[in-house]
């Protein structure tokens, strides 16, 4: 991260330590795969909750985030950081929604979550230029999130060998 942007905010302070994915997207290069990697301990510790608790832990994740990536982005004096990777996080919470977290399906959603976020296919991209602040940062994450997720589940369903075999 450049230094004038260093100065503006603290691993110290809460808000931005979270936003800035417990330091991940500090790293300079690709932070937004480093925010989606240091989503997956918290992926591993929530995998013992019902899908309603983690259903309600992903949509904490993303409230929250709008308060995270918003406030840091303000401190930061700059839209959307690369290095704010809480939406990651939250995305990757939102690619796992009613799935199994074994590891096929963390390897295969944490590569889908990253391809539909680099690439921001319709409506993703749309909603990346057009929306700002924290709900902007978040929402195109959110969105990339869905469509893995809604992947995950079609790869599941149409060849549910692949990676329930893969699982076992």
């Amino acid at each position: 991260m450049q230094s004038e942007y260093r100065e503006r905010v603290s691993m110290k302070n809460p808000v931005h330590f979270l936003a800035l994915g417990f330091g991940s997207g500090l790293i300079p290069v690709m932070p937004g795969t480093f925010g989606s990697l240091a989503a997956i301990p918290l992926l591993l510790v929530c995998s013992t909750l019902s899908e309603t608790l983690f259903l309600a832990v992903t949509i904490l994740c993303c409230l929250a985030g709008i308060y995270f990536c918003g406030k840091t982005a303000d401190d930061m004096q700059v839209h959307d950081h690369g290095s704010i990777v809480w939406d990651e996080v939250a995305g990757m919470f939102v690619t796992f929604l009613f799935l199994p977290l074994s590891w096929p399906y963390l390897v295969a959603g944490f590569l889908l979550f990253r391809i539909f976020d680099i690439l921001k296919p319709w409506p993703i991209g749309v909603i990346d230029k057009r929306l700002h602040g924290g709900t902007g940062i978040m929402l195109d994450d959110i969105l990339a999130g869905v469509m893995a997720c809604l992947s995950l589940h079609l790869i599941t369903v149409l060849w549910p060998h692949w990676l329930i075999g893969l699982a076992s």
